[in-house]
């Protein structure tokens, strides 16, 4: 299980990883835009800085022809590491810039997916990740898990070495259930993910457990200074 932030902000990043399992960072044009680095590939450097290599970095592309992609993709590996995983949205030309780009055994992520032939295709082209988006699919009317149980299940009759991550979420809901349906990592923003435990239930639990203990070794008398 795998969580990884979607985001480009430093801070963010920063806290994410203090506090959480955070596997690795995602990134896409929308998501820099929110940040806006004046120094992209700086700015990526610096992810990876804090991140270290153990946790994975995805940057994704921005052309819309294959040969481009994979200029691009050269480009960001040479800038940031050669273990960035690229991020390509699965179109018709992204298609074949996924098959190239592992033909020179680059790591890939296949994003933008909507539709289950389209994951059936990322995953034939050799993608290491998939990228279904949860609730973008639920807003057009179709059942996001459904689709990332059907991929899991490929992917484990099959044998390939390919992991989900699911993406594009509104709430910790989908995060659960994407997981609890097959995906073996999600990508969410840093807010969504600290949701979790803007619970006021564990806040009163915490304070009364507090409160029973001072209530028997004074008040603000903690185990370290028994």
């Amino acid at each position: 299980m795998e969580f990884i932030l979607d985001t480009v902000d430093l801070e963010e990043i920063k806290d994410g990883i203090d506090h959480m399992p955070i596997s690795g960072v995602t990134s896409n044009p929308s998501i820099v835009k929110k940040t806006s680095p004046e120094d992209f590939f700086g700015h990526m450097r610096k992810i990876r800085e804090i991140i270290g290599k153990d946790r994975s970095l995805h940057i994704q592309v921005i052309s819309l022809e294959a040969d481009t992609i994979v200029e691009e993709a050269h480009r960001i590996l040479k800038e940031i590491d050669d273990q960035v995983y690229i991020k390509v949205p699965v179109s018709y030309e992204g298609l074949k810039a996924i098959k190239m780009l592992k033909a020179e055994g680059i790591h890939v992520t296949a994003t933008a997916v909507y539709d289950l032939m389209q994951a059936y295709f990322a995953l034939a082209a050799g993608a290491d990740y998939i990228a279904p988006y949860v609730n973008r699919i639920g807003n057009l009317g179709s059942d996001p898990m459904e689709l990332i149980g059907n991929l899991q299940d490929r992917i484990d009759d099959d044998g390939y070495d390919c992991k989900i991550v699911a993406a594009s979420f509104k709430g910790v809901e989908q995060i659960k259930n994407a997981f609890n349906y097959g995906a073996e990592a999600v990508t969410a923003p840093y807010a969504v993910l600290k949701q979790v435990f803007a619970n006021p239930n564990i806040d009163k639990a915490v304070t009364d457990f507090n409160q029973d203990w001072y209530s028997v070794y004074g008040e603000g008398k903690g185990i370290c200074d028994l």
